[in-house]
């Protein structure tokens, strides 16, 4: 029996958040320049998506480039966005054939305006879309997330729309990029770094984290699916015992 067909189809991750780390070190294990990683990291992006798809995840987040990112040497952020575009426009049609729905979260204002253009028309073709959403984290910072949403509070209670006494953690969420997507109940990462890397800060309180020492360019659906058999293995308690979960 694959791993597929251990899954549990009635308890999968209703969304599963992937940090996809490593292009750059494969590239070089390649004798090639971090570009090359970029670009061979699509076609896991594209197994990942098909597999998410199989086994009825409904919501797939994928940390596709940081606000940190920016920091990085033109060449390779130039090389990036330009691939960001070609991606888009290349994998609309057959994620719309597929049903899958587009969505983008972060600072998407920072993009240059050929990349927010394709991504605005991939995401108005797909709206409407029943299966799969895909949700791709662009120029994304949880802090700048968190900042963000507390200037919109802040700007509510000094125009008097909002009490202070009325500002909770479900206010708050109101005001997040995710607003209108469940948090993740799965965040995994390739490449064996552990840790999270300023993604989902708020969203990961009570996720489960999967670390795998995969390189992004070698991650397939198949180890999405170990992954998924890794997390139905566990116990979700939420802060309670076991024995309250009975």
């Amino acid at each position: 029996m694959n791993q597929k067909e251990q899954i549990n189809l009635s308890a999968v991750p209703k969304h599963i958040a992937i940090i996809m780390d490593g292009n750059g070190r494969w590239a070089k294990q390649q004798g090639e320049n971090r570009i090359y990683g970029h670009y061979e990291g699509v076609n896991s992006v594209r197994s990942v998506v098909e597999g998410a798809g199989e086994v009825g995840v409904k919501y797939l987040t994928l940390y596709a480039f940081s606000t940190e990112n920016w920091n990085r040497p033109k060449e390779e952020v130039d090389a990036l966005m330009e691939l960001l575009v070609s991606t888009i426009s290349m994998e609309t049609a057959e994620l719309h054939k597929k049903n899958v729905r587009l969505m983008a979260i972060g600072n998407l204002d920072s993009l240059p305006k050929s990349c927010l253009e394709e991504l605005n028309e991939s995401i108005k073709l797909t709206e409407n879309n029943t299966g799969l959403t895909l949700v791709l984290a662009l120029s994304y910072s949880a802090k700048w997330e968190i900042i963000h949403a507390v200037k919109q509070i802040a700007t509510k209670v000094k125009n008097n729309e909002l009490s202070v006494e009325d500002i909770s953690e479900l206010e708050l969420e109101k005001h997040l990029c995710t607003h209108s997507i469940p948090e993740p109940e799965l965040m995994i990462r390739t490449s064996g770094e552990h840790r999270i890397s300023n993604f989902l800060l708020w969203q990961l309180a009570y996720s489960e984290f999967y670390f795998t020492e995969i390189l992004w360019p070698d991650f397939r659906k198949i180890d999405l699916f170990t992954a998924i058999l890794n997390y139905q293995n566990r116990e979700r308690r939420f802060g309670k015992t076991s024995e309250q979960l009975l």
